[in-house]
């Protein structure tokens, strides 16, 4: 009996802590410890999600960041019990209607990209040193994709909001964005063009790909006119891919490491 009362107390004592506005405190429990509870518990959550988040917390202003948090704190059932994952929890709670909150539309897409970066900074996989050819022939050659990269594609401009800058309507055209890690540990963030975007996921796709073979596959699939002209063109891209660690190479021996996947949350 005794512990079947300790247990409602902690349910009801939980559920304070976790919505205070709308559920009273135990009256078994002193006023003053419970504030302190109640502080200790919001504090910690606030703190971790606004270092997860710090565009997005800005852009949004106190009075809407601390709603949105009180209702996550209130509304949300987490499905891990680590706290460093709170921030991944955040984004499906607004992707799934934050509880009803009213958000900006665009807030579920930048915190999706601000998660991004976080993921691909832990990401605990090294980038290959193995079966590649770091000045291999990219046309003639089979790419092989930084294993780190994330391929997005967002409606809005997430790349570009910030307390100045707030979109009032999607972008008229999907956004593409890279996010890679490089060999210097940094995260790394490009706005691509649909044909370079095409081509990646070709590479990923297909690592029997030659270079020459995804650049004509992308410029077909984008019914560019000239798929051998974009070829030629195409060489450039690679190049420039290749610079910036989105591209590591060539593989070696017609085989090379584990490629890289695109999001899978977009």
């Amino acid at each position: 009996m005794a512990e079947r009362r300790l247990a409602e107390l902690q349910r009801r004592f939980a559920a304070h802590l976790r919505d205070p506005e709308r559920v009273p405190p135990p009256a078994e429990v002193p006023a003053d410890r419970i504030a302190v509870y109640r502080e200790l518990v919001y504090n910690n959550v606030e703190d971790q999600l606004a270092g997860a988040f710090p565009v997005a917390r800005a852009t949004l202003g106190d009075a809407a960041w601390h709603a949105l948090v009180r209702a996550f704190l209130a509304r949300h059932r987490a499905r891990t019990p680590l706290f460093p994952k709170l921030p991944r929890e955040l984004v499906g709670f607004v992707a799934a209607g934050a509880g009803g909150a009213p958000v900006p539309p665009w807030l579920g897409e930048l915190l999706h990209y601000e998660w991004v970066e976080l993921e691909v900074a832990y990401d605990p996989r090294e980038l290959p040193a193995a079966g590649l050819d770091p000045t291999g022939d990219l046309l003639a050659g089979h790419p092989v994709p930084n294993p780190l990269l994330r391929r997005l594609r967002y409606r809005w401009p997430v790349h570009r909001i910030g307390p100045d800058v707030v979109p009032e309507a999607p972008a008229p055209q999907p956004v593409h964005l890279l996010v890679w890690r490089d060999s210097a540990e940094a995260v790394r963030f490009m706005e691509a063009a649909p044909a370079a975007e095409r081509l990646l996921a070709l590479l990923e796709a297909e690592p029997g790909l030659t270079g020459a073979e995804a650049l004509w596959r992308a410029a077909e699939a984008l019914g560019l006119p000239d798929p051998e002209g974009a070829v030629a063109a195409g060489a450039a891209t690679l190049a420039a891919l290749r610079r910036a660690e989105v591209l590591l190479g060539t593989a070696a021996n017609g085989t090379g490491p584990a490629r890289s996947r695109e999001d899978e949350d977009r």
